[in-house]
């Protein structure tokens, strides 16, 4: 099984602000996103990039994943934005409103001279990347597109679908099912959209656990009170960590070699939940690592 890491929470972090950057530092997110795109005005776009890289240079950010996210391709800053990430070292970078696959050809065919280990998330946020989401997910195919993982921009699909943002998500379903499932056709993680409402704790936990329940890794957040509460709701659950171990050592018992299903406690399971289970304890040890 490839190394798992925790994404439960992935918290935004302005680019122009300085505070917020040294703040990042001692906050318990999984992934920090230094964002050069939407929380940026035109006019401090140069200025928080310089600020952010070199943030991410001296870094001081321990076990927390650090990704960039730049502006498009298709804007006045987004070649600078990914030749000066690249640079910086950060574990990803996030790339905007990816509409199909020939985006993401161009970013891998921009980082060819990038360390290996810089991955390439991508914001899936347009009615075209839900009809190309299969192609765009495939491009991971491609070593050289260093693809990841999918981070849903809900916001902006609302906006550019006319969707509404109510309780429940009822409109959006469709496309965060699609998405998951061509995410997960190709071995990459996915995190869930934002939740725009910070004084409304019930429904944040709401909108995390049915987000759980749909399989994502994790959430993207927009302030730090919600880092936790993210946390606790997409940890596996300490019943569900002993469960799967016991599932995994039965089948690993020399009497069940070979065996695809066993009784176990007055329940039948099958060889499928050891391996769900593998993933349940893989996921459950890196957090227990994490926090060490």
């Amino acid at each position: 099984m490839t190394a798992i890491r925790p994404r439960r929470s992935a918290l935004y972090m302005p680019g122009s602000n300085a505070r917020a950057l040294e703040k990042a530092k001692t906050l318990p997110a999984d992934a920090l996103i230094l964002d050069l795109e939407d929380a940026v005005a035109p006019d401090a776009k140069q200025a928080a990039r310089e600020q952010v890289c070199a943030a991410v240079k001296a870094g001081g950010y321990g076990p927390r994943e650090v990704i960039i996210r730049i502006n498009g391709l298709d804007t006045p800053w987004g070649a600078d934005d990914l030749a000066a990430a690249a640079v910086a070292g950060p574990d990803a970078i996030l790339v905007p409103k990816v509409s199909s696959p020939a985006v993401l050809a161009d970013v891998g065919s921009r980082l060819s001279g990038a360390p290996a280990g810089l991955a390439v998330w991508v914001m899936i946020e347009t009615p075209a990347a839900m009809l190309n989401i299969a192609a765009i997910a495939a491009a991971a195919r491609d070593r050289a597109s260093r693809l990841a993982c999918f981070v849903m921009g809900t916001n902006d699909l609302a906006k550019e679908t006319r969707a509404r943002l109510v309780p429940g998500r009822a409109p959006m379903l469709p496309w965060l099912s699609l998405a998951l499932t061509a995410a997960r056709a190709e071995g990459l993680d996915i995190l869930d959209g934002v939740y725009n409402d910070i004084a409304n704790l019930d429904g944040f936990k709401a909108e995390c656990e049915q987000a759980g329940d749909f399989g994502f890794d994790g959430k993207t957040l927009i302030h730090p009170s919600q880092v936790e509460p993210a946390n606790d709701i997409f940890s596996p659950p300490a019943e569900e960590v002993e469960r799967a171990r016991k599932i995994i050592a039965a089948f690993a018992l020399p009497e069940n070699a070979g065996k695809g299903v066993l009784s176990l406690d007055g329940r039948m399971v099958e060889i499928l939940h050891a391996e769900i289970g593998k993933r349940i304890v893989a996921v459950a040890d890196a957090i227990a690592a994490r926090q060490g």
